[in-house]
């Protein structure tokens, strides 16, 4: 069967799947590279002699390093308007290229010609292709993966934020003891590497099969589904797969739009659409504000200032150790995602973050160094669980709890959430510190308290679902008026023919999809408009009930 599949780069089946999700990755370990470059460089003298401005001005340094915020913020904004028509691939290659040309305009910055302007500029730029490609990327590798690894995948993603992370962090070390340039032009110039990566392998790996559907390009949709799996071009594995999608295009209320609206975010009913929303969005909120951003902040200040008082170099090698943690501990969602599932994960991290919080406030209050040891563990223990749990997780979830058509914009938002609330801890933390010291890790640590009942109350379980049961799940809770996490408890594992009986059970479709599977060319896509303008028609009449 696999012998007579399409190919992508000579690839078909798990191959290909296996480079899809290693571009993807490469994505993230850019995303993660970028994130901590700064961390090594903003504060050193290399990096103030070209720009004075920086020099022993805390506010001038968070702004610089914040700033990057707000450019992920833009590139989230701007996949939220046009990311339907772009299609994941073009906008993957955008991005790319974007943090491309921002990290050249960063390196050419120097003396005597505004440097601190220029910088700054790039910062902004690096950071619109970051938020393109963090809002594009977990939607096409859940789009493209199988039920059956379609968690790990994504989850391998948010952890090897981790890495590049670590990565960036080494390398700022070694640098500090090369030359003036050296030190800080080359960490931020080894980014473009994952760039061109990104940009290069995406002009030959295929599009989203269900972004093709949605666009109604069945022929390339059944082209790279049956690459994809290691089908045979027409096969009935491939035309099943198809019509799956195809039912929870026409079930979304939307099919036939080349773009869905901003407006089909706020619509209730059996797609739920507005509720997946703030779901997703929900899990990029609590990442942020649950005091991760306050505790690679304050770390190596804790070292360096009571525990390895005046020893600034042994204060960045326990730096770079915790950030060894943080990648190790990463990788333990990969082995679990799938076995314990996210929403049990979800709140072990929220325990775990909260007591480590807590652990951290309590050996403050004392002000001695012995106490600011047992601090030290409280931050160790807390980057642990972030990096098992919470690091990965909101990159995942959002990703597979919305339905296809609203999964790009409503993506986009959970990454400008993401961005919006990252820049604002960012800015307030050393505030908090400054002013209310051990107070700021008591506020975090009830901070996290709080999203217990919200994940308990409101996260269903995705586990091991496909994409369409997902769907299912919601119009299940619906019509059946119970809680959706009680609805995705007691709905079974289903396989594709059942998802489209259910399908039909709840309301989502009226007819199946399967005149289409036998129908090619012209024909199978004027029967497919019919059904999508039947679907739009009927969504349009029901609008005012669903909301």
């Amino acid at each position: 069967m696999a012998s007579t599949s399409p190919t992508y780069m000579g690839l078909r089946g798990r191959p290909l799947s296996l480079m899809v999700s290693t571009v993807a990755t490469t994505g993230f370990l850019l995303f993660g590279y970028d994130q901590g470059v700064m961390s090594g460089i903003i504060g050193s003298n290399q990096f103030a002699n070209v720009f004075e401005e920086v020099r022993d001005n805390a506010t001038m340094q968070g702004l610089v390093t914040a700033i990057y915020e707000i450019g992920c913020l833009i590139g989230a904004m701007f996949i939220l308007g046009v990311g339907d028509l772009l299609g994941r691939r073009r906008a993957m290659m955008i991005g790319g290229a974007i943090m491309i040309m921002g990290a050249t305009i960063q390196v050419t910055s120097f003396p005597g010609h505004a440097p601190l302007a220029q910088f700054i500029i790039g910062r902004v730029v690096t950071g619109v292709g970051n938020g393109i490609n963090t809002s594009t990327i977990p939607t096409y590798q859940a789009e493209c993966s199988k039920t059956s690894n379609r968690g790990l995948l994504i989850c391998i993603e948010g952890g090897i934020i981790a890495f590049g992370t670590v990565i960036a962090y080494w390398i700022d070390y070694g640098c500090s003891y090369g030359s003036e340039d050296l030190s800080w032009r080359f960490p931020i110039a080894f980014q473009t590497i994952f760039g061109f990566v990104v940009c290069l392998s995406m002009i030959f790996l295929p599009e989203s099969p269900r972004w093709l559907l949605t666009h109604e390009r069945y022929e390339d949709a059944e082209y790279v589904i049956s690459a994809l799996r290691g089908y045979e071009l027409g096969s009935e594995e491939t035309q099943t797969e198809r019509d799956i999608i195809l039912d929870s295009i026409r079930a979304s209320g939307f099919s036939g739009r080349k773009s869905t609206p901003v407006k089909a975010l706020l619509s209730g009913g059996k797609t739920q659409h507005l509720r997946r929303m703030l779901i997703g969005s929900s899990s990029q909120l609590m990442q942020q504000v649950g005091g991760c951003n306050a505790v690679i902040y304050y770390f190596p200040i804790l070292f360096e200032k009571q525990i390895t008082v005046g020893d600034e170099d042994m204060a960045l090698l326990m730096g770079g150790v915790n950030m060894i943690v943080y990648a190790i501990f990463a990788t333990t969602s990969w082995f679990i995602i799938e076995r314990v599932g996210r929403r049990k994960l979800f709140l072990y991290g929220t325990v775990g973050q909260c007591l480590s919080m807590v652990i951290t406030f309590s050996c403050l209050i004392p002000g001695t160094p012995t106490a600011a040891k047992g601090a030290a563990v409280g931050l160790f223990t807390y980057i642990a669980s972030f990096g098992a749990t919470w690091l990965p997780l909101p990159w995942l979830y959002p990703a597979e709890i919305n339905p296809i058509k609203t999964r790009a914009k409503a993506n986009a938002t959970s990454t400008c959430t993401n961005w919006l609330f990252n820049f604002l801890i960012v800015m307030v933390t050393p505030i908090m510190i400054a002013k209310i010291g051990w107070g700021t890790y008591l506020f975090f640590a009830v901070v996290n308290a709080c999203f217990l009942p919200i994940i308990w109350f409101f996260y269903p379980e995705t586990a091991k679902r496909s994409l369409e049961e997902i769907d299912i799940i919601f119009a299940k809770g619906f019509v059946e008026k119970k809680s959706y996490v009680r609805a995705a408890e007691e709905l079974p594992l289903l396989t594709p023919e059942q998802v489209e009986q259910e399908a039909l059970k709840y309301g989502l479709i009226d007819t199946a999809a399967r005149g289409a599977a036998q129908a090619h060319g012209p024909a199978g896509v004027t029967h497919e408009k019919a059904l999508s303008e039947k679907s739009e028609e009927e969504s349009g009449s029901h609008e005012e009930v669903e909301n």
